[in-house]
């Protein structure tokens, strides 16, 4: 059995799997049940200072995107930060931490960019025997607009000035939760750790408006006809965060700083991916806000099985492993040769790849009067999107070929020459050396 317990930047918990700071860690209620089902920690939703209570919208809060099936894509919302009392809060994160000691129990906190409220607060954390700090610098929705979230996640001054006060000021770990909304991940990142940060996380949100009502011409989700942007979240996230993942991940200045990844996890597979990526731990939101806490079972028992498989003995053995191999484009094998292959026993003759590749790619599916589609192997240059468009799964492969190699099923020498493709010399075809 692999060992998937975890300590990240400190901190202990019994597998990777944490839920993210968000409506399912808003009260103990919710946080007991997740642990019952098996989570092996969660972030408490966002905090703030003690005073005038936040009020959110009585209403909709949530925009949604759907697939063909109706599965949810993703979620766009417009919630603040909790809106029960510090008081209660901080009260019910004792108790749970009291009951639940092997898991990790982290407090999300977002408070004015001003020395004095981070002094006040981060004992008061400290008190309920919590495990760790996530500084909330991605919200891009409601607080950004008060100063804070993204506000200050999208400045690395900002980010570098509040870190430092929390090392200052309190012993717990202090993780920088990390705002998407930004044109290099790696300037924050940077910054969090020149100011002391034990790790980030990331992404946060994105900013943005899922849909437009057509009749009431406004933003959806609507509030007494009115809308307003929020934070895109769900499974449609995550090619974005694995990116901002791996950039950290592979920067020679956050190398060794540890990440917790999120953004549309919902299987094992993408936990797993992100892990290669860099991420020692991974949050959990939308998943759970649509197929309850006990996924986390599936994720556990799948991570634990492939892991097995693979001779993995601890997360450690992943985490990171996928990190040299991520590149930049220039650093990409030219001579590297393969062509699409189509199992026409699997076709199901739909055309699918034949009017994708004939209308805007390279013209390299043939089609026969009985609609047999096949592969001209001298127009291809295997980019991969007749694979993509297939509705059936392996019926379209990628064959790799070395150069110099008889293609047998053209019989022609697989060949390079001054950066293009080309073909036998007896058979030049629409391949031709560089001028």
């Amino acid at each position: 059995m692999a060992d998937l317990t975890t300590n990240f930047a400190g901190i202990k918990s019994p597998n990777p799997f944490w839920l993210a700071s968000a409506p399912p860690t808003d009260k103990e209620y919710n946080v007991r049940r997740a642990f019952k089902a098996g989570w092996g920690g969660v972030v408490w939703k966002t905090l703030g200072e003690a005073g005038p209570p936040v009020v959110n919208v009585n209403g909709p809060r949530y925009g949604a995107i759907w697939g063909a099936d109706r599965r949810l894509l993703g979620l766009n919302n417009i919630e603040l930060i909790t809106d029960r009392s510090l008081e209660i809060n901080l009260q019910e994160i004792k108790s749970v931490k009291r009951d639940y000691p092997d898991r990790a129990v982290v407090v999300s906190l977002m408070v004015p960019c001003e020395e004095e409220p981070w002094k006040k607060i981060l004992p008061l954390v400290e008190d309920t025997g919590a495990d760790g700090i996530e500084l909330n610098f991605g919200c891009p929705h409601g607080m950004a607009e008060r100063g804070m979230g993204s506000a200050v996640g999208q400045v690395p001054e900002y980010i570098e000035m509040v870190t430092r006060w929390c090392k200052q000021y309190t012993r717990m770990p202090v993780i920088v939760k990390l705002t998407p909304n930004i044109t290099d991940i790696r300037g924050p990142a940077r910054a969090a750790l020149n100011g002391g940060a034990d790790a980030v996380s990331l992404i946060n949100t994105i900013n943005s408006i899922t849909s437009v009502d057509l009749d009431a011409m406004s933003p959806e989700p609507m509030i007494d006809g009115k809308g307003t942007h929020g934070g895109y979240c769900g499974p449609a996230v995550k090619p974005i965060a694995l990116n901002m993942v791996a950039e950290i991940a592979r920067d020679a200045q956050t190398a060794n700083l540890p990440i917790s990844g999120i953004g549309g996890i919902t299987t094992w597979r993408d936990a797993a991916e992100f892990m290669a990526l860099g991420a020692g731990s991974v949050q959990v939101c939308t998943a759970v806000m649509t197929y309850g806490f006990k996924i986390v079972e599936e994720m556990i028992s799948g991570l634990d099985q492939w892991m097995d498989e693979k001779g993995y003995a601890s997360i450690d053995d992943v985490v990171g492993r996928a990190v040299p191999n991520v590149t930049d484009w220039q650093n990409l094998n030219l001579n590297y040769i393969a062509k699409a292959r189509i199992d026409q026993d699997k076709c199901i003759k739909c055309g699918r790849c034949y009017a994708a590749c004939e209308d805007t790619s390279h013209q390299a599916i043939s089609m026969s009067p009985d609609r047999v589609f096949d592969v001209k192997d001298d127009e291809c240059v295997a980019c991969n999107l007749c694979f993509n468009v297939c509705p059936v799964e392996n019926c379209i492969t990628l064959e790799p070929l070395t150069p110099g190699s008889i293609d047998e099923r053209t019989g022609q020498t697989v060949k390079k020459e001054y950066g293009n493709w080309t073909t036998h010399p007896n058979n030049p075809s629409v391949f031709k050396a560089a001028e």
